[in-house]
């Protein structure tokens, strides 16, 4: 069971005040902006208002930029609070939805509400009634990262499995469909995205030892009916990657979690899914690891680029970054559309970064490799072919059974799920990074013990040898030639997504509670300010009324922040305190800068 609460603005009605013989009239409430919110189209998606934030990094191609401009490097320094709204307690790594004025914000629990963007007035919220069982377990099972919004409809998948449809207007469930069990393990953590009418879903929670991994959906927006589904680990029979595990049967081959939404091209109609590693993270207790005469172990589609025709679900082409991952390094992160020249020639890219840190660019139109340049320090990868792009690894990185092996970056990554950002105002990415190590040990399966889930490794972080003690960056690389622009450095892990703006500032957040707006050419602190609780999400700018604000979710709880914050012990956080923070310069002193 499920409810949904609206309020409305008739609910707030001024007195009449009678001075004397005078009457004054009654206040009129303050509109409601739901009534004016217009349906989400096609064509919105594609080229979405520069005051809207329609999808998880605003645009198809992944870029997480704001065109807008009105606070810029000259009066970032008055930026000040326009208003907070308190969320469920909880591990908070949401991105807002804005479109006409209202901005909706999934909390942590499955409760998603409607609030007027201007002021932080609640219009509606909906709950969602979980099992008990999936409550007390708790932990990152109940955060989710974004939201959909088409039609007049806001779709989001839970912590049960399910992908729902709220009514935009009052948050009443229009459609739910279950897509697998929840008890087995299966879940989601990132949201859903629109491509050709068709909801784009990722499931993540396939590492409970569920053979054959995981997939991606598309269903109808209209019914919630599934249409197609593609499994993220490739079966015996498939003619791309079926004979890349090393001869294991389907019910051996497990992972590849799709836990990132992915991005679109409209232009090849294609859609561009990332894939995390296969399970358990250990090779050989996997079955991967020594190679059988004659066998690849490759361990397609783990650590991969899926190009799928979101009409269909066929998969068109793929792009494997990392051979059979025995660390936990995903390549599952945002994939960005850019084009720019390589070697003087255009080209339509797709640029990622995995969590060793290694930005990667590959042709969007077939998979080909292009360019790779590394960022932290790292010691997975001893050497990368400047034109295939294959990798080779240092073996004295790879963990055996029955040893410890130093591995940088840790199983968090370099980089983390905070994504990454472009702007081609300065043709530059903008990268969230944290520099550490660690000292993995695998955890083998004691005699006739069966595998039920999980990693089966200890990862003890410890800092990059020889470290100045600095855990966290922000780095600008000029992508026409991947030259480092500006790196910060600073003790506390970075733990928020980058937000680059047409004003020249990038906006970026630590576990510390510090979020800072630089300037986007040289990396200087122009502006900062000291929230409640960690910042662990994606903020977003929006403008209502002519006015731009910026958005930020904090609170504690995300597991990989946690890892990061044992490394800086003297860093501390309540456990409670999630709330959505939102900053405009005040018109009184835009008025006194101009």
């Amino acid at each position: 069971m499920t409810f949904a609460r609206l309020l409305t603005s008739s609910m707030w009605v001024a007195p009449l005040l009678v001075l004397g013989s005078v009457a004054v009239a009654q206040e009129k409430a303050a509109p409601n902006p739901l009534d004016a919110i217009t349906p989400v189209t096609d064509e919105m998606l594609k080229k979405p208002a520069d005051g809207d934030w329609l999808m998880w990094r605003r645009t198809y191609d992944g870029w997480g930029f704001s065109p807008l401009a009105q606070i810029d490097k000259t009066n970032v320094k008055n930026l000040e609070v326009a208003w907070v709204w308190s969320l469920s307690n909880g591990a908070t790594e949401t991105t807002p939805i804005v479109h006409d004025g209202v901005l909706f914000v999934y909390n942590y629990g499955d409760k998603i509400q409607a609030l007027n963007a201007k002021t932080g007035d609640l219009l509606w919220e909906y709950q969602r009634e979980l099992p008990q069982e999936l409550i007390d377990a708790g932990g990152n099972n109940l955060a989710k990262r974004n939201m959909a919004i088409y039609d007049d409809k806001l779709i989001a998948a839970t912590s049960d499995a399910f992908i729902i449809a709220l009514d935009v207007k009052t948050g009443q469930v229009a459609w739910e469909k279950q897509t697998a069990d929840w008890q087995k393990g299966w879940r989601y953590t990132s949201g859903p995205f629109i491509a050709e009418g068709k909801i784009i879903q990722g499931m993540t929670g396939c590492g409970n030892a569920q053979p054959g991994g995981c997939f991606v959906t598309g269903n109808d927006p209209k019914t919630g009916e599934e249409l197609w589904r593609v499994y993220t680990i490739a079966r015996p029979d498939d003619p791309k990657g079926g004979d890349t595990w090393n001869g294991l049967p389907l019910e051996s081959r497990m992972g590849g979690s799709a836990w990132i939404s992915g991005t679109y091209d409209p232009d090849q109609k294609l859609v561009f899914q990332g894939v995390g590693q296969p399970y358990p993270w250990i090779a050989e207790m996997r079955g991967t690891l020594p190679v059988k005469d004659g066998k690849n172990n490759d361990a397609l589609y783990t650590d991969s680029t899926m190009a799928i025709d979101p009409a269909s679900g066929e998969l068109k082409w793929y792009h494997q970054y990392l051979k059979d991952d025995t660390w936990d390094l995903d390549y599952v992160y945002e994939r960005q559309l850019i084009d720019l020249p390589v070697a003087g020639v255009d080209k339509k890219m797709l640029v990622t970064t995995g969590k060793l840190g290694i930005i990667e660019a590959i042709d969007r139109t077939n998979g080909d490799f292009l360019w790779a340049t590394e960022t932290v320090p790292q010691n997975v990868v001893s050497a990368i072919d400047e034109k295939t792009g294959e990798k080779t690894i240092n073996q004295d990185a790879v963990p055996h059974i029955g040893k410890t092996t130093v591995n940088c970056p840790a199983d968090p990554g370099g980089r983390g799920w905070p994504a990454t950002a472009y702007s081609p105002k300065t043709q530059a990415l903008y990268l969230p990074l944290n520099e550490f190590c660690s000292n993995t040990t695998p955890q083998p399966l004691d005699p006739g013990q069966v595998y039920t889930g999980g990693g089966r490794a200890t990862y003890d972080r410890v800092p990059v040898p020889n470290s100045d003690g600095n855990i966290g960056r922000i780095d600008a690389v000029k992508l026409t030639d991947q030259s480092q622009m500006w790196s910060h450095r600073q003790r506390s892990p970075v733990t928020s997504a980058v937000l680059p703006t047409a004003g020249g500032l990038v906006f970026a957040g630590s576990w510390d509670r510090w979020f800072r707006a630089f300037d986007d050419e040289t990396g200087d602190v122009l502006w900062e300010t000291r929230v409640n609780n960690a910042i662990n999400s994606f903020p977003i700018s929006y403008e209502v009324d002519g006015k731009q604000y910026i958005a930020v979710a904090v609170g504690n709880g995300s597991s990989a922040a946690r890892s990061w914050a044992t490394l800086t012990p003297e860093l501390l956080n309540p456990d409670g305190g999630s709330a959505l923070w939102v900053f405009a310069v005040s018109d009184e002193k835009k008025t006194a800068a101009n």
